[in-house]
């Protein structure tokens, strides 16, 4: 099953997640500020439904909003709970599916879900039932902060590859190599991506690969299902505005 396939994937990646950057925690503290900036209001109450090992929440709550994490891989969540840990920040976790979120209507201030979780839901039918959870959990005129690859761009060029990111150990003698090779399905919109992390190992590389698929979905379809599932006013806002790496829709809930 997808949601097997996907926790899977992020389970395997969980422990070398941050090696995808070639330094985490200015990630960690870049994404918050311009989520932060995005919220607009202090201590808001944040839900990140696709948490991973952290890297938005943990810089949400580094600037004083009270957030909670879930994320289908139990291996992420668990990370994520002991990062916010070490930096003494309070941030509960929890193993959930974004189209099944174990929280009452109406409990938070802002959802987050971002970098490029939602195109791991493949139809139209899934899309739609993660986003009306997302709405559900909302209060009246809450925001909904989702990024996703520039997938317009992406879906004109049908790259068969992502370019190389390295990764530079504490120590500065060491790196770890990233990078994704793509295999676009007939259909031109969905990919299986195959994901490989070269890391050192002895004056040798040591191969790791792991495959999972995702769907490029366009921003205007995107913004279609958001106001089908229950938000007024989507938006996107690019990284030149607002300093956040990848493409940002922006919706309110509607009262």
């Amino acid at each position: 099953m997808l949601e097997t396939s996907v926790a899977r994937f992020y389970d395997e990646l969980a422990d070398d997640y941050h090696l995808i950057y070639a330094d985490w925690e200015a990630s960690v503290s870049r994404q918050g500020d311009a989520l932060d900036a995005l919220i607009g209001q202090d201590s808001a109450e944040v839900l990140d439904c696709s948490c991973g090992i952290g890297t938005q929440a943990i810089g949400l709550a580094l600037r004083g909003h009270r957030v909670t994490g879930t994320d289908l891989s139990p291996r992420a969540a668990a990370r994520a709970a002991r990062e916010a840990a070490r930096r003494n920040l309070t941030l509960p976790t929890a193993v959930a599916d974004m189209r099944h979120l174990p929280f009452p209507h109406g409990q938070f201030d802002t959802v987050v879900c971002a970098d490029n979780s939602l195109p791991h839901l493949l139809t139209e039918q899934d899309v739609h039932a993660a986003l009306t959870e997302m709405r559900r959990v909302l209060r009246p005129a809450g925001l909904l902060l989702l990024s996703t690859r520039p997938y317009d761009e992406l879906l004109r060029e049908r790259p068969t590859s992502t370019p190389p990111q390295v990764h530079r150990h504490a120590d500065g003698a060491e790196r770890t190599v990233t990078f994704q090779l793509w295999h676009w399905h007939d259909d031109g919109e969905h990919y299986d991506l195959e994901h490989f992390q070269l890391l050192p190992a002895d004056g040798e590389w040591r191969v790791r690969v792991r495959r999972t698929t995702s769907w490029a979905l366009g921003r205007d379809r995107l913004t279609g299902l958001v106001a089908d599932a229950g938000f007024a006013d989507p938006g996107w806002r690019m990284p030149e505005e607002t300093g956040f790496f990848q493409p940002l829709l922006v919706a309110r809930a509607r009262e």
